[in-house]
């Protein structure tokens, strides 16, 4: 069967087709989605048995951890067969070259919406910043817990603010049809992220674009007034310019 139809989906529910059939359901309970989920994100490298068994016991191993790490791996085997999960002692997990897994799917549409951005190529920037958006949106192994979720977590949220920064970028270029969801990023992003000045300039843009200027203008009063108040500093030169630019407007 073709390998496009590989698809996993960490993000949200998780999600597993290997070869065109869906094994999701027939993992081997929590700590089976764990451990998939762990070998899918670490596919690109070998993991020993003693770091599977911290990551799916991070508190209070049990008494005999590698024989209870041991049915686990055998049942995963079965589910995606003896060619996709390589090794003893050092196991990886194998996929097609061309499968489609959400979290790398995510990271090379931001890569190539920044890179558009850079070039100021806001069409091409659009579609990659909106696939980036999609997936982060949703909860890196919904669920689970454990140091290396939190971080990966961590590294997915940093993308979901930049895929808003792009998305908003881009679409106040655009203008048109695409200036609403420009300002919606705009202010997720202000949400999401209080002290990222990028948020108030992409907004206050956003509005200008829409011949909102007075909005824009409170939008600045409000993060010079929260930088003061909660920092004791002054905005930046970038969010200033915006806002000489829209006083002059007046």
């Amino acid at each position: 069967m073709a390998s496009a139809g590989t698809r996993i989906q960490l993000c949200g529910r998780l999600v597993a087709e290997i070869d065109g059939v869906r094994v999701d359901d027939a993992l081997p309970g929590r700590q089976g989605r764990l451990l998939f989920g762990y070998l899918v994100a670490h596919r690109n490298r070998s993991t020993h048995r003693d770091a599977l068994i911290d990551v799916l016991w991070p508190d209070a191993p049990p008494a005999s951890p590698d024989a209870t790490l041991r049915p686990l791996l055998s049942r995963l085997r079965q589910v995606m067969g003896e060619e996709r999960l390589l090794g003893r002692g050092e196991l990886q997990l194998v996929l097609p070259g061309d499968a489609r897994v959400d979290v790398e799917s995510a990271n090379r549409a931001i890569h190539d919406a920044a890179s558009a951005v850079a070039q100021e190529r806001w069409h091409e920037a659009w579609l990659p910043a909106r696939i980036a958006w999609s997936v982060t949106q949703r909860e890196f192994m919904a669920g689970a817990r454990g140091p290396w979720v939190e971080e990966r977590r961590g590294e997915l949220e940093e993308l979901h603010l930049r895929s808003l920064e792009c998305i908003a970028q881009a679409g106040i270029r655009l203008g048109g049809a695409e200036l609403p969801a420009a300002e919606q990023a705009a202010r997720a992003l202000v949400k999401a992220a209080p002290y990222r000045e990028s948020g108030y300039r992409h907004l206050m843009e956003a509005l200008e674009a829409g011949a909102n200027v007075a909005e824009a203008l409170r939008v600045y009063d409000r993060v010079r007034c929260l930088l003061r108040e909660e920092l004791g500093v002054a905005p930046g030169q970038e969010l200033v310019q915006v806002h000489q630019r829209l006083l002059a407007r007046g």
